[in-house]
């Protein structure tokens, strides 16, 4: 069998990827076991340099052009943008390389033994190999190479990817580069592995020796392999990040912008073709301002245009649209897509608020260039709406500027419900920083703790131990005395860095 590599412009078959036997994932999987404990045992400098490796041979080899053209050719995102997020991709590895080093992730805690308390040395440890299960929209950004394999490979743990389906080719050489630039760096063998095929992903879950999975998608998919993950005799992690609807609040002071915020509304929407996990879906609007009329006119503006990145992503968005318009949303403008290829109509709709209700499909995800305007009466409207809204990954309030006074409450309001709130700001797009937060509660993610991005993503392939009255021959460097590494550590209570 094999999976199938499209020209997402013309829909035309143009490889075919072998997918992986049973046999092939054993093998893949056994090797990432059998290097487990040399890459946990590694210094997390001797880790950064496999990950400054795999970077430069991602960004500066002969690769990187090759790999820009089947990208592009597999998901018709354009080249510029595609040569921009391979850039990314190698700036992040090279980044959880760092934050490795920096090593404030570990926690390591010493407490000497008193007359009434035993010495306790504590430190978090890596899990062991990981799966990860990428993304359809960011091929580099968040594939095979992306933040999920960067991080854990920084926090100590082996990597086994699974090639997407909507550029398994872009996979497939993504893991040749990865292999050999590990391999002449000196990280062991299995540090970073490959499969590919619908069976081998789920095979690749229920392995037993894989002890995470961290996967970017849909919630239908994220919630298939959690499913899938606690069906197993000895139950992992799933660090699912899944697609909400990311709202946006205009306040009342705002309107003065609303040309404006018109304007970045459906350029955030449209971005990539609304292929964004970050999408803002819903604006929540003061009545009185015209602003869904605003936004249909800025959409007839922008007139954006291009494909989606499957077959089935382009099914699911012309459905999901239908879906909206069923419960109750009208189309107030429309931008049609390319007529050749898996296109998509960009699409703006207008819904009453009150039929913002929990439970409504007006409240899920659309993935594609689709959003929803809503007017909101006053604040109590505006209130209930927001709390009839799912977890989301992020949330923006568009103000009158630093001084406006709704701008705390809003905060307040939208902070339990996201990962992320900006003020005056458009959610699409995540950096990769020490702060960043991207995961949300339930259905954002299936980990509301975690975050995929940032310095903390190495957090999820770790768990803490603490060794109580070990002599020093037993104690691994990190707990040393002596502190061979040059961690930070927490000594007595009193942080020494």
């Amino acid at each position: 069998m094999s999976d199938l590599s499209h020209d997402a412009r013309t829909g035309t078959v143009v490889a075919r990827i072998p997918t992986s036997t049973p046999e092939e994932v054993r093998d893949v999987v056994a090797r990432a076991a059998a290097a487990a404990p040399a890459v946990a045992a590694a210094t997390p400098a001797e880790r950064r340099l496999w990950l400054v490796a795999v970077a430069d041979a991602v960004q500066d080899s002969p690769a990187a052009a090759e790999l820009v053209r089947v990208a592009d050719r597999e998901t018709a995102l354009g080249e510029a943008r595609l040569t921009s997020e391979l850039v990314r991709c190698a700036d992040q590895l090279r980044f959880y390389g760092d934050v490795g080093v920096e090593a404030s992730y570990l926690r390591v805690t010493v407490d000497h033994a008193t007359d009434t308390t035993p010495d306790l040395r504590r430190m978090q440890v890596p899990l062991g190999p990981v799966a990860v299960l990428g993304a359809s929209n960011f091929p580099f950004a968040f594939g095979a190479l992306g933040n999920d394999t960067g991080s854990a490979i920084a926090a100590g743990c082996p990597v086994v990817a699974k090639a997407h389906p909507a550029h398994p080719q872009t996979s497939a050489l993504l893991a040749t580069v990865a292999t050999t630039a590990l391999a002449d760096a000196g990280a062991p063998e299995g540090a970073f592995g490959l499969v590919a095929g619908f069976e081998a992903g789920e095979a690749l879950v229920r392995s037993p020796e894989v002890a995470a999975v961290a996967f970017t998608g849909s919630q239908r998919g994220g919630l298939a392999v959690w499913r899938q993950a606690i069906e197993r005799d000895v139950v992992i992690p799933v660090y699912a990040e899944m697609g909400t609807v990311n709202p946006v609040v205009m306040t009342a002071a705002a309107a003065a912008r609303t040309e404006e915020i018109a304007a970045g509304f459906v350029g955030s929407f449209t971005l990539g073709a609304g292929q964004f996990c970050t999408k803002p879906g819903l604006l929540l609007a003061p009545a009185g301002y015209d602003v869904p009329a605003r936004v249909a006119a800025a959409l007839q503006s922008a007139r954006p245009t291009g494909w989606l990145l499957t077959e089935g992503i382009s099914s699911a968005y012309g459905s999901g649209v239908a879906e909206l318009v069923g419960a109750g949303a009208e189309v107030l403008g429309r931008v049609p897509g390319p007529a050749e290829g898996w296109s998509a109509d960009a699409t703006v709709l207008v819904v009453a608020a009150a039929d913002l209700k929990p439970g409504s499909r007006l409240l899920e995800e659309c993935f594609g260039p689709v959003a929803l305007v809503a007017e909101y009466a006053d604040q109590h409207e505006l209130t209930e709406v927001l709390e009839a809204l799912q977890g989301a990954l992020a949330a923006s309030v568009m103000s009158a500027g630093a001084e406006d006074p709704e701008t705390p409450h809003l905060v307040g309001v939208l902070a339990p419900l996201v990962g992320r709130v900006a003020v005056d700001d458009w959610p699409t797009g995540v950096a990769f920083t020490w702060a960043q937060q991207h995961g949300g509660p339930w259905p954002a993610t299936t980990f509301p703790s975690a975050t995929s991005v940032g310095a903390a993503a190495l957090d999820r392939f770790t768990r803490p131990v603490t060794w109580q009255s070990a002599p020093a021959s037993a104690l691994p460097p990190a707990l040393q005395e002596d502190n061979p590494w040059r961690l930070p550590r927490r000594v007595d209570g009193e942080l020494m860095t």
